[in-house]
């Protein structure tokens, strides 16, 4: 069969990956030169980086002034682990899972901790019906399915009269989207996603709420000491002032400074959920316009804009596993995408990532890649054949 020929276009920036994600524009590591390497994270200089990362979250974010941000260990697994091992076990617990990561989750509440959750599921590329969750039980979901691309719409069905907690993994939702503060008690995330940072480090942030309950509850198992957040019965404020629980990498933190300050250089978090969603755009429109692939997500309103994920639909490749594996390894061979397989749980497919560090002419560049590396493996298939 034919098809296009090479585009004569490359993206600038070929690196597509879902985490670690693209640095910031023009990023060089000159940027980090103001990094305190070699001194410690408890001296003045160091204590006033993290202070800076944490007050810069708040202010790019719109966190509440009320509610505590820290800096934890283990990424975002460390924070959401935290957050479970933490605050469950006071009240019942709904589980809510539509990708690997959410399932993760359910496995260490039902499996670790030995809760007997509610469990709600959906299959990839849908979205449990968030309606229908029972709000007086503590809820522990992702915002963003990484691995599904597929998210949450909006808040609207999380009541603001909820008797129990929101605990809500947000590592591909933050800086991307719109968070709604009101209704997330517990909110977890990484540097290395929407803002392009380093690995390692995660964020929590707590809503009064969640720190009423850490504080009036005592969880019935043991706790090692990288979870806890509380001392004799009270929050260990200096967790949330830059006072971290083990020893952060100063460099990974100069990182995040320099990436929060380019947010505020291009208008905060207006501007970075303009990117995202001007870059899955592109992708939606090159879907529209080819009957060959197709958004894995089956609701608009609820496909991401970050971790967009996407199915080969044509009815004559038999094996689409060995298929989409073979375009990704075409387009990574030409040097125009980096890292694009879907995720090893996920159903057989590419995975493009879209968040604020990328930018929207790359995704443009490389659709033309894409639709030259399908024909081109076809064509492959037909020859064998």
């Amino acid at each position: 069969m034919t098809g296009p020929a090479q585009p004569a276009k490359r993206p600038a920036n070929p690196r597509f990956s879902s985490g670690p994600c693209a640095k910031i524009p023009d990023f060089t590591l000159d940027l980090l030169a103001d990094a305190p390497l070699g001194r410690s994270h408890r001296a003045a200089v160091g204590k006033e980086k993290l202070l800076a990362a944490i007050e810069g979250t708040r202010e790019i974010l719109g966190v509440p002034s009320d509610y505590r941000i820290g800096i934890v260990p283990a990424s975002d697994t460390g924070a959401v682990e935290m957050a479970m091992w933490s605050l469950l076990g006071a009240r019942k617990v709904t589980m809510v899972a539509w990708e690997s990561f959410g399932a993760g989750w359910v496995t260490d509440v039902v499996k670790q901790l030995k809760l007997d959750a509610d469990v709600r599921t959906a299959d990839y590329g849908q979205i449990v019906d968030m309606a229908s969750v029972d709000y007086d039980s503590d809820v522990v979901f992702t915002w963003n399915g990484t691995t599904s691309g597929v998210r949450m719409a909006n808040g609207d069905e999380i009541p603001a009269d909820r008797a129990g907690l929101t605990i809500c993994d947000a590592t591909s939702a933050a800086f991307a989207m719109d968070l709604p503060w009101d209704k997330l008690d517990v909110t977890t995330f990484s540097w290395q996603k929407v803002m392009g940072g380093e690995a390692a480090h995660g964020m929590l942030i707590l809503s009064p709420r969640a720190v009423e309950r850490l504080e009036s509850y005592t969880p019935a198992w043991p706790l090692p000491k990288i979870f806890r957040l509380t001392k004799g019965g009270k929050l260990i404020e200096g967790i949330f002032r830059g006072e971290t629980i083990n020893t952060p990498s100063m460099l990974a933190v100069e990182d995040y400074l320099v990436a929060l300050d380019w947010a505020r250089r291009i208008g905060g978090l207006e501007a970075l959920i303009a990117r995202c969603n001007a870059n899955a755009a592109v992708i939606a429109e090159f879907c529209a316009a080819h009957d060959w692939i197709a958004n894995l997500a089956e609701d608009p309103a609820t496909a991401s804009t970050t971790s967009v994920c996407l199915k080969f639909t044509d009815p004559s490749i038999a094996d689409g596993a060995a298929f989409a594996k073979a375009v990704a390894k075409r387009l990574e061979k030409e040097g125009v995408a980096f890292d694009i397989g879907a995720y090893r749980d996920a159903p057989a497919g590419l995975r493009i990532w879209c968040g604020a560090t990328v930018e929207t002419s790359d995704v443009a560049a490389l659709m033309g890649w894409l639709d030259w590396a399908y024909h081109a493996e076809r064509a492959a298939l037909a020859d064998a054949a």
